[in-house]
């Protein structure tokens, strides 16, 4: 018998190959079709309406005042005589007078502690609201819309009769419930001291509710899914207040502290008024109130304007650069 024949060697399958996925680097790259200049146009036109306006209102008026700055302008100019130019001799009167360098530093002492006071008012009374009941909250909002509402003469008349020597209810308290006779009769403008005492708490005291309410609306908007997760894991209040809410609204913070150390550094209402109810004028200038008082001389103003500027300019400096690193992380 002969043997079996071998049975035929089957070949391999032959390898599958996937078809050409859609987009692979061996595609030719779809070009993007440009948009019509027309179109691209579009949104930087819609915003010629608003800053003509913004451009005209602030840009003349501040390149005005440079120009001033490096002048001899005053009242006789004012008549049709022309303007002569001195360069930077305004510059150097201002800044070698000792005087206006005590007025730089009153001026940023001032800013400094009471946008600190004012931040920290602010952030308390908004973790406030977020703690207290319905009632208590519509209380403390009213309050607050009605103390930052009211106009600022109208707010100075009452802050001058509750500090007055004679009538104020301020000395009364002192000198009556709490018994501090010394304070019987006591004025509070004459000492440069006091004088900025009363002039922090009236400032504090219509800055508060715009921090208050910045800060408790970025404080709504803490996920309350964060704030349970840290009370499971043992955090106290304190911690989730300082390590996890405001580390949030860290961005809201820095604009508002932004804002007031600006507004704070160009006070002017309140000194002025304090000033003209019988406070040394001399004393208690700061930068808002030395240019007013500059008013006839406008090129020594105008280099006095420009000077807090610049002021303005390198105390924000440094929280604009922080905000600027925050949105690009």
């Amino acid at each position: 018998m002969s043997a079996p024949p071998a049975p035929a060697a089957t070949a391999p399958p032959p390898p599958r190959t996937s078809p050409p996925a859609t987009g692979s680097t061996s595609a030719a790259p779809l070009r993007r079709r440009r948009r019509p200049l027309r179109s691209r146009l579009v949104p930087y036109l819609l915003l010629v309406p608003a800053l003509v306006p913004l451009g005209v209102g602030l840009g003349y008026p501040l390149v005005r005042q440079f120009v001033f700055s490096f002048q001899e302008y005053g009242l006789a100019q004012q008549f049709g005589r022309p303007a002569e130019w001195v360069g930077l001799d305004n510059y150097v009167t201002l800044l070698s007078d000792p005087y206006v360098w005590g007025v730089i530093a009153r001026s940023i002492a001032f800013c400094l502690v009471n946008a600190a006071l004012t931040m920290a008012l602010g952030i308390a009374l908004a973790v406030l609201m977020t703690k207290v009941g319905r009632g208590a909250r519509i209380t403390l909002q009213v309050g607050m819309l009605l103390a930052w509402g009211t106009p600022v003469l109208a707010t100075m008349t009452v802050w001058q009769w509750l500090f007055d020597s004679q009538y104020g209810v301020v000395n009364w308290v002192l000198a009556g419930p709490l018994g501090m006779e010394g304070q019987r009769g006591h004025s509070w403008l004459i000492e440069p001291l006091s004088f900025y005492a009363v002039a922090t708490v009236i400032v504090v005291w219509m800055s508060v509710p715009f921090v208050v309410f910045t800060v408790y609306a970025g404080l709504l908007q803490v996920p309350e899914e964060c704030m349970e997760a840290a009370q499971l894991d043992g955090a106290s209040s304190w911690q989730r207040l300082w390590g996890l809410a405001l580390p949030m609204i860290k961005p809201v913070l820095f604009v508002v502290a932004l804002l007031q150390v600006i507004w704070d550094l160009r006070v002017f209402t309140q000194i002025h008024v304090l000033q003209r109810a019988g406070a040394p004028t001399r004393e208690t200038h700061l930068l808002g109130t030395y240019i007013y008082s500059l008013s006839k001389e406008f090129s020594i103003a105008g280099a006095m304007a420009t000077i807090m500027l610049v002021i303005t300019l390198v105390l924000t400096t440094a929280y604009i650069r922080r905000m600027l690193r925050e949105e690009e992380a």
